[in-house]
This record gives structure tokens, C-alpha cells and sequence, in this order.
């Protein structure tokens, strides 16, 4: 597929206004750069993000500030234990006309009807409660009630999960991990961003934000995501790259030793995808190896799921990925 000079031209619009939102969002965030760049990729790719982190980090702050800047509606719903699915997509409630007398049931809204939608430690609730954010998730739509009612599009999902408190928590099932295209790790800052971050905050200092985009172009630019080209040569590393994770005779030994359930045809897909989005966000219409191995890490660390052996020896996901990117061909 060859590109338009229509398509050239909007490459060159998202390169720049990536520039103007990371621009507006160091107002709010310091540092985090690396988050901010996986965030703005899985939203120009259609897909979701499972942000891991502990407390304190800003993460609200950022998603928040990301939706103003973007113009889209933000909801933030708290994940408990007593959360029911009714909570995340709405109810029917009865009412009554004032002047007829007559009694009719109305639906609704839940906090789901947003653009952006933050589930704040999703760990927290009961499966049940999970199934309905991810039911939207994957279909871009709520049934409630015998009707179905279509989620306004953009629909970005950002779940977060904090890693150290897991007492009274119900972990995500590895396939509705699978549900989320990037897992991102949102770390502690350098001493000279936390510093300036105490400066910024224990001050009057107020952010004003600008409108970069609003969530027409957000679509417009996702299609155009869509029709970028990618050569057989990158596809063929993404799908080799998935499938060696999972551990079999041609996979390389420490897979076989340390993993014992491995990524699916999803995270091929989401290889691509994410490489495509960054190249177009960089301004390039046409992806490289070098932006399937940068999305690499988001994509399959909750998608490698490792054994006994690796949990004894202290093997984390992460490394498997790194040795797996260094260690696959591109040729």
C-alpha cells in the first residue's frame, strides 16, 4: 500500500501534535516521559494499558490531565471489594411522570460512558466486577437491561494495579490480561524529578492546560494507524518474536526452562500495531524492527507467564522479554 499525500501530511500533523501534548502534560508531570509515550501509543492504536505502580506516583494526575488536554470525558472509578457490575455500567431505575402518574424505568449512565476511563486497582474487585469493564473493553458496548447500548468512541481503558498490597486482592485472570495491550511500569522518580515535584506541588503553582486534539482527530488518526503499510519483513520478526516466548523445540533454552505458558496471536497483533503507532507518532509512515522491539516489553510482560523454576530463581517477565528481544533475529 502506498502512502497518500493526504496520509503524509496527517503523519505529520500527530508527529507534531504528539510534540505540543507531551508539551502541555509536563505542566502537570515531571518526568514519566516513557509512560507518557506508551499511553499515547496504545490510545492511536485502539488499545488499552494495565498501569503498574505503587501509590503516590501521579498516575490519576497524568490520565486526567491526558483527557483535558485531548478533550475527551474522563471518569475514574475506585475499585473495592462491594463494587458491583450495576456500578461500572449503570441501572434501571423507576420513575414516575410528574403530571401523567405513569411509571416508566430509566437507564442510568454508568461511569463506563466516558471516553477515558480510569479503573483504579482493578485488583481489588471480584471477577464478576472485572468482566463487565472488560466486556466494554472488548466490544465497545454495554448491555443492561435487554438493551445494548454502543460506548462513544474514542474508548480508552487505563487499569492500574498497585504491586505490593495483594492481601484481600483478585488478581486478573491471564485472559483478560491478554485484554490489554500494553502493561506499563510506572517507577519511582530520580531524586531531581521528585525535588522539582515537591517544589511544584507544595506551592500555588495551577497548571493551565490547553486543547491539543479533541476525540474527532483521535479517530481520523487511529484509522490512519490502520492504513499505515508494514513490510513482511517486520511482521515476520513480531510473529517470531510472540512465538518464542512460547517454549517450543525452536524456542531458545531459558524460555523452555523459565516459562510455562506463553504470549498468544493477540500480542503479534498488538507488536504491530504499537509499532506502526510509534512510527507515526515519530513522524514515519512506515514501522521499523527497531519500534517492534521498543513496544516489546508493554506487550508481553503480562503475556509470559512463568514457572516454578523461574519463581525459585527470582526470573522475572521482564527479563525474559529483554533476553528474548536481544536474542530473536530480525533477519
Amino acid at each position: 500500500m502506498s502512502a497518500t499525500s493526504t496520509d503524509l501530511e496527517s503523519v505529520q500533523q500527530l508527529n507534531q501534535a504528539r510534540e505540543r501534548i507531551v508539551g502541555e502534560l509536563r505542566k502537570a508531570i515531571v518526568g514519566q516521559d516513557a509512560v507518557i509515550e506508551q499511553l499515547l501509543t496504545a490510545l492511536f492504536a485502539g488499545g488499552h494499558v494495565l498501569l503498574v505502580g505503587v501509590p503516590g506516583l501521579a498516575k490519576t494526575l497524568l490520565i486526567s490531565s491526558l483527557a483535558r488536554v485531548l478533550d475527551l470525558k474522563f471518569n475514574r472509578i475506585q475499585f473495592t471489594p462491594d463494587l458491583m457490575p450495576s456500578d461500572i455500567t449503570g441501572t434501571d431505575v423507576l420513575e414516575e411522570d410528574a403530571t401523567s402518574g405513569r411509571r416508566a424505568m430509566r437507564f442510568i449512565h454508568g461511569p463506563v460512558f466516558a471516553n477515558v476511563v480510569l479503573a483504579d486497582e482493578i485488583n481489588r474487585t471480584p471477577p464478576k466486577t472485572q468482566a463487565a469493564l472488560l466486556q466494554a473493553m472488548q466490544e465497545k458496548e454495554v448491555t443492561a437491561g435487554g438493551q445494548t447500548m454502543a460506548l462513544e468512541l474514542p474508548f480508552f481503558v487505563l487499569a492500574t494495579q498497585n504491586p505490593i498490597e495483594l492481601e484481600g486482592t483478585y488478581p486478573l485472570p491471564e485472559a483478560q490480561l491478554d485484554r490489554f495491550m500494553f502493561n506499563v511500569r510506572v517507577d519511582y522518580p530520580s531524586q531531581a524529578e521528585e525535588e522539582q515535584i515537591v517544589s511544584s506541588t507544595t506551592s500555588s503553582y495551577v497548571p493551565q492546560l490547553e486543547r491539543v486534539l479533541d476525540g474527532h482527530a483521535i479517530i481520523e488518526l487511529q484509522k490512519l494507524v490502520r492504513r499505515v503499510p508494514v513490510t513482511e519483513h517486520v511482521v515476520r520478526y513480531a510473529v517470531r518474536l510472540a512465538r518464542a516466548t512460547r517454549g517450543g523445540d525452536d524456542a531458545p533454552p531459558f524460555v523452555r526452562q523459565w516459562v510455562s505458558w506463553g504470549a498468544g496471536p493477540r500480542a503479534s497483533q498488538y507488536l504491530v500495531l504499537g509499532a506502526k503507532t510509534r512510527a507515526v507518532l515519530h513522524g514515519r509512515f512506515a514501522p521499523g524492527i527497531e519500534d517492534v522491539r521498543a513496544v516489546a516489553p508493554s506487550v508481553l510482560r503480562h503475556r509470559v507467564v512463568t514457572n516454578f523454576t523461574a519463581e525459585a530463581e527470582g526470573v522475572k517477565p521482564d527479563r525474559i522479554v529483554a533476553d528474548l528481544v536481544a536474542g530473536v533475529s530480525a533477519d
